[in-house]
């Protein structure tokens, strides 16, 4: 009995060997798909990143246009008396 036990336990292990083997490829692996999807996750916060900040340096540049056009406004409606006020550029 203790050679069929043997013999029944053999196939067993070899398929335990071939698991442990993909387990272990697959844990190798498992750190480049990370760092992948790190690399892919950064770049994307990077491009969304430099988006902002271009939207942002573009309404700042069109809020010192209102403000440039606002102060040649109130420096020539000074000259009126000052009772005109600015209105809103449409």
């Amino acid at each position: 009995m203790a050679s069929n036990n043997e013999a029944s336990s053999s196939p067993t292990n070899e398929t335990d060997n071939r698991t442990s083997t993909n387990s272990l490829s697959a844990e190798s692996s498992a750190p480049a798909e990370l760092s992948a999807v790190v690399d892919e996750l950064l770049n994307t916060l990077s491009n969304k990143f430099a988006g902002v900040s271009s939207e942002i340096f573009a309404k700042m540049d069109e809020m010192s246009r209102r403000l440039d056009n606002l102060e040649t406004q109130l420096q020539s409606g000074g000259q009126n008396d000052g009772r005109s006020s600015p209105t809103k550029p449409q």
